[in-house]
């Protein structure tokens, strides 16, 4: 079919530190990186007449990085639903400009997570009071990566998943960093140890961190940021880079429900409406660039968003198909490394669209050859419980 091209993805910038030692804040963060994804696409600041915000700058977000920016925007969106947010921006972009409501869109994100030695899987959640929709989990403790644990758990339980078939999700990712020296460079100043690509065994010998998730099937948590710029089609074929078209797009969220099944996903839900749009299947995708808070965060995704059956992703992954030169056994997986080897500043959803477009570029480190089609998919909120999806279909001319 002729898939319609109402908007593209335009330029790009991700912020090179994954640790700026509380030297820069992260409202410095996104405007460092705007800069440089607008000078990507050859544009201004008085070009951009549409921001996407979700508020991780501090403050109320869209007066905040209006004014920060210096600009007047036609549209303001400050949609903010955790590591997914940058997905619906795109998909919010997509639509204002098919409506005429925009030209060029401006998504920005920024956080000092690692400066600020933020607890972002096991730090506590209570608080004074309790909020309605925490009444199933939060009042007995329960930590984010507890919450994965549980998943994964239950994964093993109905579907005899292995640790082993987890940890081919984690060598993929170290894999892919280590061609990427923005991702070795943060390894580094994180002070990984025992730099190098990994094996099956080294994931499940690593620390035991919440049964059955081992260190090496966790993201880091790092300092970091970027920007997305997304023009109206007859903008975005003049500009300095091969415009990157938002094919298809779909939204969904999830949460708790008596005898609801944790091991399935709003993927469920939003993946159907972007293959759906795009006029695409999921064995079509050259690359996948999938939220990977952890690898079961990952398995679950692959499954839900139709690339195996469910139940079926442990087997599916095995035998390093998800490698960046392995293109004819399936997509290639978070080919800049990932939330678990190249960065995961608390929300991840924006280098998901970032390396996507470099792939369909054809400037990735670790670069599919002739790649056409990506998904990029967020994931926010936490996958045992409430949380929300943004499947993004993004193809190139």
């Amino acid at each position: 079919m002729t898939q319609k091209r109402a908007a593209a993805i335009v330029g790009i910038h991700e912020y090179p530190s994954r640790d700026v030692e509380g030297e820069i804040s992260p409202l410095q963060v996104k405007a460092e990186s705007a800069a440089r994804a607008l000078e990507d696409a050859g544009f201004s600041w008085s070009d951009v007449d549409a921001v996407y915000d979700a508020g991780e700058g501090g403050g109320m977000g869209g007066l905040t990085i209006a004014e920060y920016f210096g600009l007047r925007p036609n549209v303001i969106d400050t949609t903010s639903v955790g590591g997914s947010s940058y997905e619906f921006h795109a998909a919010h972009a997509k639509r204002d400009i098919a409506a005429g409501k925009c030209s060029v869109a401006l998504l920005t994100y920024g956080s000092t997570a690692h400066s600020n030695a933020r607890a972002i899987g096991v730090g506590g959640r209570g608080g004074a009071s309790m909020h309605p929709a925490e009444n199933m989990d939060a009042f007995a403790g329960m930590t984010l990566i507890a919450n994965y644990a549980m998943v994964a758990h239950r994964h093993m339980h109905n579907y005899g998943t292995r640790s082993e078939q987890l940890a081919e999700i984690s060598i993929a990712t170290r894999l892919h960093a280590m061609r990427n020296p923005q991702a070795v460079k943060a390894m580094e100043d994180l002070e990984f140890l025992d730099i190098r690509e990994t094996t099956i065994e080294d994931v499940v010998s690593s620390r035991m961190i919440a049964d059955p998730l081992h260190l090496l099937e966790c993201c880091m948590i790092s300092d970091g940021g970027g920007a997305v710029v997304i023009a109206a089609p007859e903008i975005a074929r003049d500009c300095k880079k091969s415009p990157v078209w938002i094919l298809g797009s779909g939204e969904a969220t999830k949460y708790p429900t008596s005898g609801g099944d944790i091991t399935s996903s709003a993927a469920t839900q939003s993946g159907p409406q972007a293959f759906g749009e795009a006029g695409v299947t999921p064995a079509e995708m050259d690359i996948a660039m999938i939220y990977d808070s952890f690898s079961i965060t990952v398995l679950t995704l692959l499954e839900d968003l139709g690339f195996c059956r469910k139940g079926e992703g442990g087997s599916w992954v095995q035998g390093g198909r998800l490698r960046y030169d392995r293109p004819l056994d399936g997509p290639a997986l978070n080919t800049d490394g990932g939330g678990l080897s190249s960065n995961h500043p608390g929300m991840r959803g924006i280098f998901l669209l970032i390396e996507a477009a470099r792939q369909l570029r054809g400037e990735s480190c670790s670069q599919v050859t002739d790649a056409k089609l990506a998904v990029a998919h967020g994931n926010g909120g936490m996958l045992g419980s409430r949380h929300s999806a943004g499947t993004i279909i993004l193809g190139r001319d």
